[in-house]
């Protein structure tokens, strides 16, 4: 081994492991025959490598050809990843292209992995870092599916990705609604608590207010009490009637309103509220009798009574319609509030009233008619019972003479 100049040494380990063993062992027996075994090994390698390139160039070019690139190798990764992701947009099955081919896509495939692999041999060290690297950064996803969007999310083919993608949408607004009604809650019952808290401020001072009115008239009784205002009342020594019928009414307060009740104490709504029904109750019965007395159709001389009738009782609806304006404005209660009574409506009541007045006439009339039929039917029959009998009786007597 000492013999041999570096290149040799070089050449040696560049050399097969046969070879290698073959060379050792002619250079320990002779050095011009190893010398001259040397020369031969690297002539051999130099024609393999003339008979290989040959038969690779082939493919090759078929590779260089099918991705459109020039065949001399002169490409630079970029190109040729470029020119393959150019083709896979074409002919990828998934693309939804109508030039789509999975077969060719397959072809188009296979030709660029032949292409890389013979660069990297052929290239020099550090060839294609960067493409291998952009790969890796992108994951394990294949280089035609980075045109694909849906934010990288789900797999499959493109409808099923777009289903997925579509799933979790639909799972981000719910929890989105889900997070947006839980602060609404929380902001409702923050709300809800100042409300009942200053609703138990108010309620407090109310109770203040009302403990401080029972005090002032509890003194002002004690007061009278002293003064002998409370002797000799009607009822001393008695209890007083309960409230039965209404057990939400105040006790006191039905007593009080009892105490004037019996005493004759009358409000003046109430007073009023009578005058109203009484005074109604009297123009309806007015016009309803004086309609009901009216034929139907009316004639000339009954439509002139009726205007009349109606132009009097009018007079009397305007003061009703007076009276309804006071007992609105001293009514305590707004649901017992009147509305103004309408001459119209009163008219078509009273029209209304006779037609129904008539027809339960008539049908008085009917039964009644109906009733002395079945009286004179009852009293014929008993009187053919009666002459039956007694031609039967006096047919006896004449046989028995």
């Amino acid at each position: 081994m000492g013999h041999f100049s570096p290149e040799v040494l070089t050449l040696i380990r560049w050399l097969p492991d046969m070879s290698c063993t073959f060379l050792l062992l002619v250079s320990c027996s002779d050095t011009y025959h190893g010398r001259f075994l040397l020369v031969l090994s690297r002539q051999s390698l130099w024609l393999r490598a003339l008979s290989s390139g040959s038969q690779i160039s082939r493919s090759l070019r078929e590779s260089y050809r099918l991705l459109q690139l020039p065949d001399g190798g002169q490409s630079s990764p970029a190109q040729v990843k470029e020119a393959y992701l150019h083709l896979a947009k074409l002919y990828h099955p998934d693309s939804g292209a109508p030039t789509a081919d999975s077969a060719l896509f397959a072809r188009v495939e296979e030709a660029y992995r032949a292409v890389l692999a013979h660069q990297s041999k052929t290239k020099p060290a550090g060839w294609g870092k960067e493409v291998e690297e952009e790969d890796k950064s992108r994951g394990a996803a294949l280089p035609h599916r980075h045109y694909l969007s849906y934010d990288g999310m789900g797999s499959g083919t493109p409808s099923q990705r777009e289903r997925q993608y579509q799933q979790i949408r639909v799972d981000r607004a719910t929890e989105e609604v889900l997070n947006y009604r839980q602060r609404e809650h929380e902001r409702a019952a923050a709300e809800e608590g100042a409300l009942v808290e200053r609703d138990l401020r108010q309620r407090s001072r109310k109770i203040k207010i009302t403990q401080a009115v029972e005090r002032l008239v509890e003194d002002l009784i004690q007061e009278s009490m002293a003064r002998g205002d409370f002797r000799n009342l009607s009822g001393a020594g008695k209890p007083l009637n309960k409230f039965e019928h209404n057990p939400y009414a105040d006790p006191m307060t039905h007593n009080l309103n009892r105490i004037l009740i019996d005493n004759g104490y009358q409000p003046s709504w109430v007073v009023m509220q009578r005058d109203i029904r009484e005074t109604t109750a009297q123009f309806r019965k007015r016009l309803l009798e004086g309609r009901a007395r009216l034929g139907e159709p009316m004639t000339p001389t009954e439509h002139s009574q009726w205007d009349q009738l109606c132009a009097s009782v009018e007079e009397q609806l305007v003061k009703l319609n007076k009276m309804v304006d006071d007992f609105n404005l001293i009514v305590p209660m707004l649901n017992m509030q009147m509305v103004h009574f309408s001459m119209s409506r009163e008219m078509e009541r009273a029209v209304k009233g006779a037609h129904q007045h008539r027809l339960e006439e008539q049908r008085q009339r009917e039964k009644e008619r109906e009733r002395r039929k079945e009286e004179q039917k009852r009293a014929n029959a008993v009187i053919k019972h009666k002459n039956s009998k007694q031609g039967l009786l006096s047919w006896m007597q004449n046989l028995f003479r």
